[in-house]
């Protein structure tokens, strides 16, 4: 059965980069953050990798550890890390998981037989500190991941899990927010003490309130 939103993570212990690590206990309490490649020496995905190590202090920022997938194995993931730190200018800072069995990609559904039948598609599975998954995205190979979109909607998933807000089309980090229906009118001023606009009934917007 797929994963959906709000499923547990399937914990699971692999071999990565930086030795045998428990999915679960490697999260901790902290967020996280687990892409799949379909393969090592991709041109995409080594990009893709160079990006996400350049953001990894947005990520640490936010409380969100960083894990990458390949289905190849330890030996071959090494030599991949070096060619990704020359050609993207930087280092490799986060494990990338060895997964030649395939355990990890199936139990989380990256293996899509209509896209291929033998490699990951490229997943992102963003989860929760209660371990909880968040969002899932999948994207097809010829399109290269936007990880400033990921720290986004990881911002809008932090704040919304401890406010009665959502966060609207194109929102960014410091932006208006939107009142959740269920807050009635009366409770806004005890709950959102910075004011607030209603635009119509159903649409109320008020400043970011963890600012």
């Amino acid at each position: 059965m797929s994963l959906r939103l709000g499923d547990i993570a399937p914990d699971f212990t692999a071999e990565t980069t930086v030795g045998t690590i428990t999915f679960h206990e490697y999260l901790g309490d902290s967020w996280g953050i687990l892409f799949s490649h379909p393969a090592d020496y991709t041109p995409v995905c080594t990009t893709e990798l160079g990006a996400a190590a350049k953001l990894k202090a947005e990520f640490d920022k936010r409380n969100v550890k960083m894990i990458a997938l390949s289905v190849d194995g330890i030996e071959s993931h090494h030599s991949w890390i070096k060619d990704i730190n020359e050609t993207q200018h930087t280092e490799v800072n986060f494990p990338i998981i060895a997964d030649e069995d395939r355990k990890v990609a199936e139990l989380y559904d990256m293996i899509h037989p209509n896209a291929n039948e033998n490699f990951t598609v490229r997943s992102v599975f963003i989860i929760g500190n209660d371990k909880k998954v968040k969002l899932i995205i999948t994207y097809p190979a010829s399109t290269g991941r936007n990880f400033d979109e990921l720290l986004r909607v990881i911002d809008s998933l932090q704040l919304t899990a401890n406010y009665s807000v959502a966060t609207p089309a194109n929102w960014k980090n410091g932006e208006d927010v939107v009142i959740a229906p269920a807050i009635k009118n009366e409770d806004i001023p005890k709950k959102f003490p910075k004011g607030h606009k209603e635009i119509k009934p159903y649409l109320r917007t008020t400043p970011q309130p963890n600012l």
